[in-house]
């Protein structure tokens, strides 16, 4: 996955000497870039910020404010604007340490593209060169972002298969969930900005709404920020670990570490914990509730794959089946399996497609079973393309053994388990 850099405004410390910036002092925010940081002066490099805020707006330097209270980011109120210039009152005392950081407006739109020039540089080389799977489109505010993107991709070579997970980071993001969710192939809940543009009090009912939403829609979710303490302890704390088994009980696929990991002290064991976590919650997931809400949900008449997976889903529960093996071309059957949210775990055997140009040809099916591997329970394996797509007996019982071995290989499989083939 390729993160975007997208709409967002940074501090400009070429020096890289530390700064440090009192509590109830003013400092400027100027986009000169002739000019030199201090603790009354920072560069941005936006030069439309004057013109975007107001007296009384809301600023955050560095990327993992939260509360006010951390040593390294900066929480700001604007007191006037001076032509270009941005005069603000500085809210708690905090050190600068670095050449770059992260300047963020709460509930203030820029005139800066969701997809910019730079990220589109590197989109069209590294990303090209390494064939990526996703895409985070970073700040995505509507349903025009990601059709943009969607466009942009299309037109680099393998590009055209990757897909593309909308960051949901500000308020106008959120206007227009509905909107993106449809042509998005997954939302990531970027908390950390979006815990500033809304109340706290409103926090865990944009994360249920959002997330109920994605469900419904068969879409996969990532949340993001989750054990910011564990940076620097080695345990988290109660309301995080709470915090990381309520986004697996309301459904996420996802839980994406940052900081805690980026430039912590213990990311070894932030993963283990997180792992055990997630594990554990998932024990008391209520599957047929969940089963059952979705199915009301989608209505009738359904589709014709949408019935088949469902009664897929149905089955398993009914004979208490520890694993379902789904063979897929596009890994669309699969996914909506998991639409579903079975406890148990789901096989997905990916068949390769010959694709032929003229005199070229090749196999599809390599993203398709690498991009399986984001949604929650979800185990790929991209079938021998030796196999002939024709449908029959042979074949079947040949891959389906192979799949049945690989099941058991990885531990998803063991002697005695009923098995569902959808």
């Amino acid at each position: 996955m390729l993160d975007t850099a997208g709409a967002e405004m940074q501090v400009v410390n070429k020096s890289e000497k530390a700064i440090s910036l009192e509590a109830d002092t003013t400092v400027v925010l100027t986009s000169d870039a002739g000019q030199e940081a201090y603790s009354e002066l920072l560069t941005i490099n936006f030069d439309g910020l004057s013109k975007a805020v107001k007296n009384g707006d809301t600023i955050f330097i560095n990327q993992y404010m939260f509360t006010g209270s951390e040593t390294t980011s900066i929480w700001l109120e604007v007191s006037e604007v001076k032509g270009d210039d941005v005069v603000c009152v500085i809210k708690n005392s905090a050190t600068l340490v670095g050449s770059l950081f992260t300047l963020y407006g709460s509930q203030i739109r820029i005139s800066l593209p969701t997809l910019t020039d730079k990220d589109k540089e590197v989109i069209s080389t590294w990303a090209v060169q390494n064939k990526i799977d996703f895409l985070s489109l970073s700040y995505t505010r509507d349903i025009e972002d990601v059709l943009q993107a969607h466009e942009f991709l299309s037109n680099l070579s393998d590009l055209y298969q990757t897909q593309i997970f909308a960051k949901i980071e500000n308020i106008e993001g959120l206007n227009h969930f509905d909107e993106i969710l449809q042509e998005a192939d997954g939302i990531i809940l970027s908390r950390v900005n979006l815990g500033i543009d809304l109340p706290p009090e409103k926090v865990f009912l944009f994360q249920k709404a959002t997330l109920y939403k994605c469900n419904m829609a068969g879409k996969p979710t990532v949340v993001t920020h989750v054990v910011d303490s564990m940076t620097d302890n080695l345990r988290p704390t109660r309301a995080e670990a709470t915090d990381i088994a309520n986004a697996i009980l309301d459904g996420s696929d996802v839980i994406l570490l940052g900081a805690e990991t980026l430039r912590g002290l213990y990311p070894v064991e932030t993963i283990s914990t997180v792992g055990k976590i997630c594990s554990e919650a998932e024990k008391v997931f209520n599957q047929d509730m969940f089963f059952k809400k979705t199915v009301k949900y989608v209505g009738e008449p359904m589709t014709h794959l949408e019935s088949i997976v469902s009664s897929a889903v149905r089955a398993i529960i009914k004979v208490k089946a520890s694993v379902i093996i789904c063979f897929t071309s596009s890994g669309r059957a699969a996914r909506l399996i998991m639409k579903y949210k079975p406890t148990m775990s789901v096989l997905s055997v990916v068949i390769p497609r010959l694709k032929t140009n003229q005199l070229k040809w090749s196999f599809n099916g390599v993203f398709e079973a690498r991009q399986s591997l984001i949604v929650r329970g979800l185990f790929p394996m991209l079938a021998d393309p030796r196999h002939p797509a024709e449908s029959t007996s042979a074949s079947n019982e040949s891959v389906l053994k192979v799949a049945l071995d690989h099941g058991k290989a990885a531990g998803v499989i063991k002697s005695h388990d009923q098995v569902v083939i959808c």
